[in-house]
């Protein structure tokens, strides 16, 4: 343990205090609201693509994008592993199902390039439809860009050295032990073939129309907000005027108000930790 922590204390260089990690990201949430209000106000349709190596810090980045922002407005897309049905469907069926309509914003997290990845490296796909992936994934994106479709795409990249310190607080953590599926653990012996599978992918399907970004993701919280950031500036959101919030007073209670039931007519939850509130802590 003391090596793993000797190199945990080294991967950390370069990171945001916890304070300026706060305030930037406060700054860049207030952002994306006023991106999404303009995603509403337009009907645009925004599509973001998050990929990259298993524990690379791709789901952080996703909640600290949503967080802020309205779920009927922006959704996550993590779809398990494809039914007998869907596996005998066009590949990209399962995935058009999840696109958004107007005034919508969509994160996969992970997507169809699930066959140019794990699906190629695990043999859960044979080698013709790798192939046949690699040739129809450029058209169904310019297919989807011509809709009016906004698709950007992230690869995070992590090195083998931060990948494995984190896989060793996964597996000792109970709140993060889910995240290690079984082929999240066999994968850590394909680390070559998923390297050589990402750059057969890149050299595929990073066309003008939806470019490839990598994110250097070695300090999650320096991945994040360059993410949000570049997000931000991949779409040409615009503030969106809106007049100011007027709270209508609550009304007061007269005569003609209902007579409420008695408190003692309803089930409360019991207050479990009154007492930590009593002692201070």
């Amino acid at each position: 343990m003391k090596s793993i922590a000797k190199k945990k204390k080294k991967s950390g260089a370069g990171e945001l205090s916890a304070k300026a990690y706060a305030k930037t990201l406060r700054s860049l949430q207030i952002e994306l609201v006023k991106m999404q209000e303009w995603v509403v106000a337009t009907g645009a349709k925004i599509v973001v693509i998050f990929e990259g190596r298993d524990a690379a810090g791709k789901g952080g980045a996703i909640k600290r994008i949503i967080e802020p922002l309205n779920p009927r407005v922006c959704r996550i897309v993590a779809l398990p592993k494809p039914t007998e049905t869907e596996r005998h469907q066009w590949y990209f069926q399962r995935y058009v199902a999840h696109l958004p309509t107007a005034g919508e914003i969509v994160l996969f997290d992970r997507s169809w390039y699930n066959r140019a990845g794990v699906e190629r490296v695990m043999g859960f796909c044979t080698p013709a439809e790798t192939s046949d992936f690699l040739k129809s994934c450029p058209e169904f994106e310019r297919m989807l860009v011509r809709s009016g479709i906004r698709l950007i795409k992230y690869w995070f990249s992590v090195s083998p050295e931060e990948q494995e310190l984190r896989f060793q607080e996964r597996a000792c953590n109970p709140l993060k032990t889910w995240k290690l599926s079984p082929v999240d653990i066999e994968s850590r012996a394909h680390w070559h073939e998923y390297s050589k599978a990402k750059d057969a992918m890149m050299a595929a399907t990073d066309i003008p129309q939806a470019p490839w970004f990598v994110v250097d993701a070695d300090v999650k919280e320096r991945a994040r907000l360059n993410c949000i950031k570049h997000l931000l500036s991949e779409i040409p959101y615009k503030s969106v005027r809106r007049g100011p919030i007027v709270l209508p007073d609550l009304p007061q209670p007269s005569k003609k108000t209902p007579r409420r039931p008695p408190k003692e007519a309803q089930r409360f939850v019991p207050d479990f930790f009154e007492q930590l509130q009593a002692n201070g802590a």
